[in-house]
């Protein structure tokens, strides 16, 4: 019988990373502690299955075991061998490397990998001042950007964005972005870890090398067309009921991410279509399945809902975002049309809508 999994967390120890996440609560292993892998088929990292029946056995061999009783009737079963998403807790004690993602064509052609990457932050906490580098600075072209390099005054060429907790950034392959020092973050994104750094300050590791950069190909892959000037989403919401909304955060081929607001209960159905993943980040509660099993979660806590569960409910005082592949038209689009939301509201507040080609304005300006 399937019900909701729960993982062991995969810790990183990257240069950049601290010891911020047992503010959260968690317990970590020695060292600077950078990335908390909490559901992941990546062979850097594979999750542990760490509830229930099926405690042990690794996330890639429960999808390979159940296929679309876990993956969905409406996903293809290629999945199972290559999940579609990779959800982290990540620390940025120190200010992360200038860096930028290839799109899943260029991961194939250069890479040899199925996906490349799109990501989006849900900032946890931020200390006063904290910020991120998203995007150019207006006017910056390739050859600007490769002199800035080479004269060592890539600052200049880049776009710096002051951050609170609780905002929500989308950053589409080819953006030049970086994580600053002192924010805590939810990242959900597309199952790949391949990353071009363009600057690291120059930093040396504990056997004194630098990290590797990887400019020419980070050239090759960054977009420099003008882009959102922040990159922060404002998302759209749905009430449900008196006390409870899903806020609509993020939307691409590659996944889209709801933030759930949950004062009592709401009832949910994965109709068999789908898997959701769900990461508690603030509060507790329980989720009641097959009738009458319950399993309790807190933040922050991350569980996988296989879609042949079916119906369930979530009770309980705390907010989670939930991140799944979706359908773009009847997961997203046709809800918040229905809502009462604009096709300019929704490509506009909606983060990866924007990018959507012009069939979806087509189609939804009515």
């Amino acid at each position: 019988m399937l019900y909701p999994l729960k993982f062991e967390p995969v810790y990183k120890n990257y240069i950049w990373g601290g010891r911020n996440l047992e503010l959260l609560g968690r317990k970590l292993p020695d060292g600077k502690i950078a990335e908390s892998w909490e559901v992941s088929c990546h062979p850097c990292g594979l999750s542990t299955i760490a509830n229930g029946d099926y405690k042990g056995l690794s996330l890639l061999d429960f999808l390979k075991k159940f296929k679309r009783r876990a993956l969905g009737t409406a996903l293809e079963e290629k999945y199972a061998i290559k999940f579609p998403l990779l959800v982290k807790l990540i620390d940025a004690n120190d200010r992360l490397s200038v860096q930028v993602h290839p799109d899943d064509d260029y991961a194939r052609s250069h890479e040899g990998e199925v996906y490349g990457k799109n990501e989006m932050w849900y900032v946890l906490r931020a200390k006063p001042g904290a910020g991120i580098i998203y995007g150019l600075a207006p006017g910056v072209t390739r050859d600007a950007f490769e002199k800035a390099i080479t004269d060592g005054e890539l600052a200049k060429c880049l776009r710096s964005v002051q951050m609170s907790a609780g905002d929500v950034v989308y950053i589409p392959a080819g953006t030049v972005h970086a994580l600053g020092e002192g924010l805590m973050v939810l990242e959900i994104q597309q199952n790949s870890n391949i990353t071009y750094r363009v600057y690291d300050y120059d930093r040396v590791c504990e056997d004194g090398t630098k990290r590797p950069l990887q400019i020419e190909r980070a050239l090759e892959v960054m977009h420099f067309e003008e882009a959102s000037p922040t990159g922060k989403i404002k998302g759209l919401h749905i009430a449900q009921g008196d006390k409870c909304t899903v806020r609509y955060l993020a939307a691409c081929s590659s996944f889209a991410a709801e933030l759930y607001d949950v004062r009592g209960s709401m009832q949910e159905n994965t109709g068999g279509e789908r898997f959701f993943v769900y990461t508690v980040i603030e509060g507790e509660g329980e989720i009641v399945f097959n009738g009458n099993q319950r399993m309790a979660f807190r933040a922050v806590e991350s569980f996988l809902v296989p879609a042949f569960l079916g119906a369930y409910t979530l009770y309980g005082d705390f907010k989670a975002v939930k991140s799944y592949l979706p359908d773009l038209e009847r997961n997203v689009i046709l809800p918040l049309r229905k809502a009462g939301y604009s096709v300019y509201d929704i490509c506009h507040h909606i983060g990866g809508l924007a990018a959507c080609p012009k069939t979806f304005r087509k189609n939804y300006s009515a």
